[in-house]
């Protein structure tokens, strides 16, 4: 309601402003000497011309056409034609041009501006005085025009500009919202992975504890014991895991590197502990990973691992990574149920897809038609660009190999 009163006062002064130039252009005669008071005529033309001055928002082209006849008429009226005569001109060719287009307005103000001075030329008296205003009648509204059209392309900028910075907060947002919603996601797989695997592993070695407790307490203590050292890897990975998500720019410590495949003689030898019998096979030459295709690897093992200690029902499983140019084959397979009979749905299988997918790979998992599960990714291995790096990677993997094989006398 102000904004609205306030623009109804705007409009009341600007009409009464332009009224009254008309009448104080009326009592000039033409030798320039002023009359004792306005004339009829000059009162005639300041109503007209003014009366439609509101409507120039709305229909500015009728408006100065209405104007512009309005100052035509005013030489033959008896009166002279002067800039201030024809100010309700001026005002609506400057709305004009903030609210027509640039080619319409352009057309509209220079008709107006040969009209006027075709008046004054045809019904006035030939003179260098007369030339002269003129001159100042076609230079008025053609000046405002020129003044409405910077205000119009200035208000452009502005809300161009408002309009970008809109944009760019949206995006912002959104790009807030989608990297929040990825960092929850990649936070919920790790954490399931690692209170997955390590409570897993706990399960196992505490059920095997209380069946020998009685009947064979030294077994009962060495599971006891492997117990205590699961749970202290727990707590490390779990404590390594949040320190992670605590780290806030430069200033944070330095984490843990993040586990891979060279780390996969720990991780079987931790299932081997848990009573799951894992044989090892490697085929090809093995390439260096990136740090991110390196953790996938190593977390599908150890998801599909855990899975076949929670579901299976069987006591062996058999792990296999072939390395091809362009990609690895990881597959790990049990003689098992062939199912994963858990009573809620769950997130492993889903995590091992996702992270696949994030790596550039894919991955099935499903029943074999011989029994048991199978779970197989693939994931591409980049070309390495230094060969001393990867005799590095290559001779750690063969000796991760190696382990792991020496570990398992019946290896496939």
């Amino acid at each position: 309601m102000t904004d609205r009163g306030g623009a109804r006062r705007r409009e009341a002064a600007l009409t009464a402003t332009a009224f009254a130039l008309c009448l104080v252009g009326g009592v000039v005669r033409v030798d320039d000497t002023p009359l004792s008071s306005p004339p009829a005529a000059a009162y005639l033309i300041a109503v007209v011309s003014c009366a439609v001055l509101p409507l120039r928002h709305r229909a500015p082209l009728a408006v100065l056409a209405v104007t512009t006849v309005c100052g035509v008429l005013v030489v033959p009226l008896g009166l002279v034609l002067t800039p201030i005569v024809v100010a309700p001109a001026v005002v609506t060719a400057y709305s004009l041009a903030v609210h027509t287009e640039r080619r319409t307005a352009s057309a509209a103000l220079l008709a107006s501006a040969g009209l006027l001075a075709a008046a004054n030329l045809v019904f006035g008296t030939p003179s260098w005085e007369q030339a002269s205003r003129t001159g100042a009648v076609v230079a008025f509204p053609l000046v405002a025009g020129v003044l409405g059209r910077s205000a119009r392309n200035r208000r452009a900028y502005l809300a161009a500009v408002e309009e970008r910075a809109r944009r760019a907060e949206k995006d912002r947002e959104s790009e807030a919202r989608r990297r929040v919603a990825e960092e929850r996601v990649r936070i919920a797989r790790e954490l399931h992975d690692l209170v997955a695997h390590q409570i897993t592993l706990a399960n196992a070695q505490a059920t095997v504890a209380a069946h020998f407790f009685d009947t064979r307490p030294e077994q009962a203590r060495k599971s006891l014991h492997e117990l205590v050292g699961t749970t202290g890897d727990a707590l490390n990975e779990l404590r390594a895991t949040v320190g992670l998500l605590r780290q806030t720019g430069d200033t944070a410590e330095p984490a843990e590197p993040a586990p891979g495949l060279s780390r996969l003689p720990t991780l079987l030898a931790s299932f081997r502990r848990a009573g799951l019998e894992v044989s090892v096979r490697q085929e090809g030459t093995v390439s260096p990973l990136p740090p991110g295709v390196d953790l996938t690897a190593y977390r599908i093992v150890q998801e599909a691992l855990t899975n076949v200690t929670k579901h299976a029902g069987t006591g062996s499983a058999r792990v296999s990574l072939s390395w091809e140019r362009e990609r690895v084959t990881i597959t790990v397979t049990d003689d098992g149920a062939g199912t994963v009979p858990v009573p809620a749905p769950g997130y492993g299988l889903i995590g091992m897809r996702e992270r696949a997918t994030a790596a550039g790979g894919h991955l099935f998992a499903g029943g074999r038609a011989e029994g048991g599960f199978l779970v197989s990714a693939e994931l591409p291995v980049p070309p390495a660009k230094d060969t001393a790096r990867r005799d590095g990677r290559g001779t750690t993997g063969r000796t991760a190999e190696g382990t792991a094989d020496e570990g398992d006398g019946d290896t496939p």
